[in-house]
């Protein structure tokens, strides 16, 4: 209910804030409304919705795949993660924008440079907090799981990756949220498709009323993710009481 009440809440000074500021910036929730009505009727938002969704979910699902193996390895392999962190550090500190023009001289204007864009963005906070997850695993419980005899194997699997859980799901977190906003980036930055060709065609026209639907579609889909993620979470608590 309070959820519902903040909302409610919000719509009330976009209402305000469309009657005190001109139309020509901030519409009314009634004509956003009917914009995206008529976005859905004429399928624009539909098509431009699954091309925006298939590309960040082909660079976040790439970028899950890697980061989550390698931030484990880096963290096991102690070596390993101490040749590689710096360059990881370093190249999360690196604004993505910077490598698109690289991008897109190797890869063109098509779906690979979007989705590698997306990857890049999503694929570091992943990393970096899987690698944080392991480094922090519980000395004590690991010296008394060895003097048992338990091996490196069940140590990690028992000890050390139940508790990196909580960090990686922050990364996953984080980079969900990079790539949503990686995946408009590539699509303004490379052919002008999806969501962010229309944050592009309706901002530089000044048709607000269909720019605030796009940018609310977006903001749905970070709240459809951050929930998925949340349940994703729950789930892996109840997996780690039954270690």
């Amino acid at each position: 209910m309070a959820r519902v009440g903040f909302v409610g809440l919000l719509l009330l000074l976009w209402w305000i804030a469309s009657l005190s500021v001109s139309r020509n910036l901030i519409p009314a929730p009634s004509e956003t409304w009917a914009a995206a009505q008529r976005l859905f009727a004429e399928g624009r938002l539909q098509s431009a919705l699954l091309e925006s969704l298939t590309i960040y979910g082909s660079g976040y699902g790439l970028a899950i795949l890697v980061a989550i193996p390698l931030g484990l390895l880096m963290g096991a392999v102690r070596l390993l993660g101490r040749v590689l962190d710096i360059f990881v550090y370093a190249l999360s500190a690196t604004p993505r924008v910077a490598f698109i023009p690289l991008i897109i001289v190797l890869l063109g204007l098509g779906f690979e440079a979007k989705t590698f864009i997306v990857f890049l963005g999503a694929v570091m906070p992943i990393i970096i907090n899987t690698y944080a997850g392991v480094l922090q695993a519980d000395e004590e419980l690991v010296e008394m799981a060895r003097s048992t005899g338990a091996g490196r194997f069940r140590i990690f699997a028992r000890i050390v990756l139940p508790g990196a859980m909580p960090y990686v799901i922050v990364g996953l977190r984080l980079g969900a949220t990079i790539g949503l906003i990686n995946t408009v980036v590539a699509e303004l930055y490379t052919a002008v498709a999806g969501l962010g060709g229309l944050l592009s065609i309706y901002g530089n026209t000044f048709r607000m009323a269909e720019y605030f639907v796009v940018v609310l579609t977006l903001a749905a889909i970070g709240v459809v993710v951050t929930e998925l993620l949340r349940l994703v979470e729950s789930r892996l608590a109840r997996w780690k009481k039954d270690l």
